[in-house]
């Protein structure tokens, strides 16, 4: 069973759409296996976004994403990290498909809502950040 990491990002949870976001990838028919709200700090964040440390836009991620609180889920299924990329859209809102998270509630390419892991290494990777492993619950969702 797959699993992948979710962060709704700040501009998403101070416009009160933590939950919607997460209702909505749990509409997928993923289970969702953890979560919490949290305010990241720089430390976390640099780890995080540790692939893109010698990028010109790395500075402002790390400022975006410590500037409130975020909410973190793991979600698990068959194929998870596809079926949350999906849901999520296109990194900028603007080309983002009809639909997707980010397309209905991305501002912009930077505040564009939501977090997903780009594949399962890097889903296993990251949720060891952010969940230690008493935290991902194990359970038979009804569907």
């Amino acid at each position: 069973m797959e699993k992948s990491l979710v962060l709704v990002k700040p501009d998403a949870v101070e416009r009160g759409l933590g939950g919607t976001i997460i209702s909505r990838l749990e509409s997928t028919g993923l289970t969702l296996v953890a979560l919490k709200m949290l305010h990241m700090d720089q430390a976390l964040a640099e780890r995080h976004y540790a692939p893109h440390k010698e990028r010109p836009f790395f500075s402002g991620l790390i400022s975006f994403i410590t500037s409130g609180p975020i909410v973190a889920a793991v979600f698990e299924g068959d194929d998870a990290v596809r079926i949350i990329r999906t849901a999520m859209g296109s990194t900028d809102p603007a080309k983002a498909e009809t639909g997707s998270i980010r397309h209905d509630f991305g501002i912009d390419i930077e505040h564009n809502a939501v977090h997903g892991s780009d594949s399962v290494q890097t889903a296993l990777h990251e949720i060891d950040l952010f969940f230690a492993e008493k935290e991902l619950m194990c359970y038979n969702r009804k569907q």
